[in-house]
């Protein structure tokens, strides 16, 4: 893909910063970007980007809002302006997501569910999350209220399941903050199961509403075989998964490895990893929930030996506290997630001045049209 794709609310969305460059452009850019911040550490390979760079997003969330009229709208919540960019086409956004949002907006006024007014804190419906499974097709409908109870809601899911038979649930998650696109972990299941199951890397994983999973499952299966790759795991090796959220990395490298950790201080994503094992039959990971760092330490200080530790962090990077046992206890190896280079930089400087070398460096693609940049790093114990 060799041109630039037009946005009618390119300027007015900000989500997509890049689309004014060729796709080839786009990863020409944030190769140098990605050299200028970590290339002093190692050599950077070649950025791995994709073969098709649209619509790959598996996860939306659309802010509703009141046009002048009175009528609702939705589409992408502007923080700075306070307000929604208003669209129902999108260049990164799943298509069938994007149906589904319209559809739910239309069925609206049939069963009386009014929109939330930040101005005077009336109405109800907030924003709407949709999530499809790559490779299941499964989809998950979350309406995110103003408040617990929400009249008709029950009808008003069946109504959009009977439109999109691929819906396995749908959810109410509740928004009584002043943060716009913000959810409690209480939810209301109002149709199905309250989950939906995807496959990756040959697992099965089972995702609820606030759980972390990445939006780009093409990118994802790459990023995570590199990562495994670089750990080059013989099947006798202790590994700890840190910041694991639903345990995606560390159940996949339960194959081949003797033992897993994973440590995550989201509850419901701990409920998923350890559901995820169940359906994965893997008996050799167990998952803590906690800060990283303060597990890990309690962990070594029991005495547990740590061979390996996977990292995939937030974009705030990992914590010093963490890195500072990841320093204490000195596994052999470190595979290093990022979604933030910036971050990644000032993590690595901290390891470098440790006891680590950088040993191999490859961008991904994660999310074309915009400039974030994943990278997985390899990182190696310095031989005294």
């Amino acid at each position: 893909m060799n041109r630039a794709h037009a946005c009618d609310i390119y300027k007015k969305c900000g989500g997509c910063q890049l689309t004014n460059l060729s796709y080839q452009e786009q990863l020409s850019y944030k190769m140098r970007r990605v050299i200028t911040l970590l290339g002093r550490f190692s050599r950077v390979d070649e950025i791995i980007g994709m073969e098709n760079p649209l619509h790959y997003r598996n996860k939306m969330q659309a802010a509703f809002a009141l046009d002048k009229r009175g009528r609702p709208i939705s589409g992408v919540w502007q923080s700075k302006e306070y307000r929604i960019a208003k669209t129902d086409a999108c260049l990164i956004e799943d298509e069938v997501s994007l149906w589904i949002v319209r559809a739910a907006r239309g069925l609206l006024p049939e069963y009386n569910i009014s929109v939330y007014n930040p101005k005077n804190g009336r109405g109800m419906l907030r924003h709407i999350m949709v999530r499809r499974a790559h490779v299941t097709g499964e989809i998950m409908v979350v309406l995110v209220t103003a408040s617990l109870k929400i009249p008709g809601g029950e009808a008003f899911a069946e109504a959009l399941v009977r439109r999109f038979p691929h819906i396995r649930t749908v959810v109410q998650c509740v928004n009584d903050t002043d943060t716009p696109l913000w959810m409690e972990e209480e939810r209301t299941v109002l149709y199905g199961d309250g989950y939906i199951e995807d496959v990756l890397c040959g697992c099965y994983f089972r995702i609820s509403p606030r759980s972390f999973y990445q939006v780009n499952s093409v990118q994802t299966e790459i990023l995570y075989n590199k990562a495994l790759d670089f750990a080059h795991l013989q099947g006798v090796e202790n590994v700890i998964d840190a910041y694991c959220g639903i345990g995606t990395i560390g159940i996949i490298a339960a194959a081949e490895a003797q033992h897993v950790i994973g440590i995550e201080s989201n509850a419901d994503a701990v409920k998923n990893a350890i559901e995820n094992c169940r359906l994965n039959h893997t008996g050799n990971y167990r998952v803590y929930k906690g800060d990283a760092g303060t597990v890990m330490e309690a962990l070594t200080r029991a005495g547990r030996q740590v061979d390996v530790v996977f990292a995939d962090p937030p974009r705030a990077g990992c914590s010093r506290a963490f890195l500072d046992v990841v320093l204490r206890t000195a596994p052999e190896k470190m595979v290093y997630i990022s979604c933030n280079p910036e971050t990644l930089a000032r993590d690595l400087s901290v390891l470098v001045k440790g006891k680590y070398k950088v040993n191999k460096i490859q961008p991904v693609d994660m999310f074309p049209h915009t400039k974030h940049i994943e990278c997985v790093v390899l990182m190696s114990k310095e031989k005294s």
